[in-house]
């Protein structure tokens, strides 16, 4: 099928260029020298500069072509985040191939279902355990002709000619460049801004996933606007963690640093992200809200075990730096001694709480793709942290929406991003339109039409309502919307994100569809509910009977009432019940994004759900 929409309107460039491919070539002579990636291996940082990055996708780009890919066929990528990712995205876009990113927590079914949906000849993985995913189904992939192993530990025996590892198939792309570097030129020169660059397969919380064409038009657009919501200056760190397949990460990871030059560091590994923030002290830093919480979450845990003097200077700075960001959020002036003060505070007391976080040198903080707990807001607005919401989807490429820096309203997921049109459709759906939206759904023209309207406006499936100075406020997704038994219409994701600030608590499910009122399912966090166990000496074996420890009933039934006293009556939670297991993405009651799939956690707990209503 052919991967080019016929032209809409003219091309947009990103800094003088009018693909993204195009202007990666240009960095790459530019900031030659520069360091572009640093990753992580055994405690060591190593580093790559542009012109290195821009080698290494040229090579594996040849190295493709070599087998036979044309314009317009498909790759895919099972791994965690790492520089080889971006090596494979890179080479193919720059010859015109599409690449389709695999989360890596993916079953083997999930797997088989992206391949074939895109065809993908080459599958890069990351090691043997993504590898094993692929021995299962590879027999099922007719279009499969290669895979590519990164990290082939415990795989270099393996005798497959189907299988080859990372390094010999860079090492063949190079000796290609020597004689065939001008295919590579010719092909990016060939790329065209209505092309499509990659897909994006959304995680969903129903139905199958979709593959999102994102095009090279919508990436320049990005790429020339980024600079509206990113203040940042060259060889500024980032650090690049969140899943590489979600649109955000990609973004962040690939396509800004051709426009700000800032570093994209690798962690070495999922579990040492939070000592990895701490290391890097990025000056950037995009996380959902169950990062931010975490964090806040650490800092709660951290001054339960300091010495008295420090947690009344911590409470008392705090105090005063909510006031203080109150007063911002009215409009009100901060001047003369009261903010002096602050000042000092802050050298004294907050900066070395940021340095605990890694969080020192941070200019841009930004949250999104789930509804965020205002007082989580606040909170960082008292510690000197401005965390600011947008709202994006993979079908806008990204934002299309940002918070501006200062004039910030919690509650609100900022303004359209310049060049953006955001309104209000029927059942205060949020619309959107402008040339970051996406190229439509790979295969699936009905669906296209669906979601993109014929005047150009992407129907989002998010309600909310626009504000007369231009806010969006996002209510919740349509069709989570709860309709109680008494008519009332209710936002469960607003309730839930109040309930989810508190630090025992990491996932809510609010239930009550057709009911005569609100319960809620609760998932504890483990770390610090079993703190608060270990303080009071309570005894419980293992997770599931810690949950049914009454005082920790009664902890959680605390956090509830406190919600409850902020709600109106028909809000209000009724009664809940601790999930007795940990929600999963493997077990599918979460996407790869961690955003609740409420259809599944409800059939999963029916019976829990119908104890709450019993009686």
């Amino acid at each position: 099928m052919s991967t080019t929409l016929p032209p809409a309107q003219p091309p947009v460039l990103a800094y003088g260029h009018e693909t993204p491919h195009k202007l990666f070539r240009a960095r790459g002579q530019q900031w030659a020298d520069q360091p572009a990636l640093r990753h992580k291996k055994k405690g060591i940082w190593s580093s790559t500069s542009w012109s290195d990055y821009y080698a290494h996708a040229r090579a594996t780009g040849l190295a493709l072509a070599d087998l036979g890919l044309q314009r317009g066929d498909a790759i895919a990528i099972l791994s965690e985040n790492r520089p080889e990712w971006l090596y494979a995205d890179m080479g193919a876009q720059c010859m015109g191939f599409l690449c389709a990113g695999i989360y890596p927590t993916s079953s083997p079914e999930q797997v088989q279902y992206i391949v074939n949906d895109a065809g993908a000849q080459v599958l890069f993985v990351e090691n043997q355990e993504q590898y094993d995913k692929v021995t299962a189904i590879r027999q099922d992939c007719p279009s499969l002709r290669r895979v590519v192993i990164t990290d082939n530990k415990g795989l270099r025996e393996l005798d497959d000619a189907m299988v080859q590892g990372f390094d010999a198939f860079l090492a063949h792309g190079q000796t290609l460049a020597r004689t065939r570097a001008a295919d590579f030129d010719a092909a990016i020169d060939a790329g065209q801004p209505d092309g499509v660059a990659f897909l994006v397969y959304t995680s969903g919380t129903t139905g199958a996933p979709k593959g999102a064409m994102i095009s090279n038009r919508n990436l320049a657009f990005q790429i020339a606007n980024v600079h509206e919501y990113l203040q940042l200056a060259p060889q500024d760190r980032a650090l690049s963690f969140l899943p590489l397949c979600h649109i955000a990460e990609r973004m962040g990871t690939v396509f800004n640093p051709l426009a700000l030059g800032q570093i994209v560091h690798f962690p070495e590994n999922a579990s040492t992200i939070f000592n990895d923030v701490r290391e890097v002290a990025p000056q950037v830093l995009f996380g959902p809200p169950r990062f931010w919480q975490k964090l806040h979450t650490q800092v709660t845990l951290y001054m339960q075990d300091a010495l008295p003097m420090a947690r009344r200077a911590y409470a008392s700075v705090t105090a005063e730096g909510a006031t203080l960001a109150q007063a911002r959020l009215d409009g009100q002036p901060v001047t003369g001694w009261r903010a002096a003060r602050y000042r000092l505070m802050q050298k004294v007391v907050l900066s070395n709480l940021r340095s605990f976080l890694g969080l020192q040198n941070l200019k841009s903080a930004m949250t999104g793709a789930a509804p965020v707990p205002p007082d989580l807001l606040r909170w960082y607005m008292a510690i000197g942290i401005d965390l600011l919401e947008a709202f994006g989807l993979t079908e806008t490429c990204g934002f299309c929406t940002s918070m501006p820096p200062q004039q910030i309203r919690i509650g609100s997921a900022g303004v359209a991003c310049k060049g953006t049109e955001i309104r209000i459709g029927p059942e205060n759906e949020i619309l959107v339109r402008g040339p970051n939206v996406f190229a439509g759904y790979w295969k699936l023209p009905a669906q296209t039409r669906e979601g993109i309207d014929e005047d150009g406006w992407l129907h989002t499936g998010d309600c909310g309502e626009i504000d007369a100075d231009g806010y969006l406020h996002i209510k919740d997704r349509i069709k989570d919307i709860i309709i109680t038994s008494g008519g009332k219409n209710i936002t469960p994701s607003n309730i839930e994100s109040h309930i989810k600030f508190s630090p025992y608590v990491s996932d809510a499910v609010v239930i009550g569809e057709g009911r005569h009122y609100l319960t809620c399912l609760i998932m504890i966090d483990q770390e610090t509910v079993a703190r608060f166990a270990q303080d009071r000496q309570l005894s419980y074996t293992d997770f599931a009977s810690m949950t049914r420890t009454q005082d920790v009933v009664d902890l959680i039934n605390a956090e509830i009432e406190r919600v409850n006293s902020r709600l109106a009556r028909v809000e209000q939670i009724k009664s809940f019940r601790i999930i007795s297991q940990q929600l999963d993405a493997e077990d599918e009651e979460l996407t790869p994004t961690m955003k609740l799939k409420r259809k599944v956690v409800a059939r999963k707990y029916a019976a829990l759900i119908d104890s709450m209503y019993a009686g």
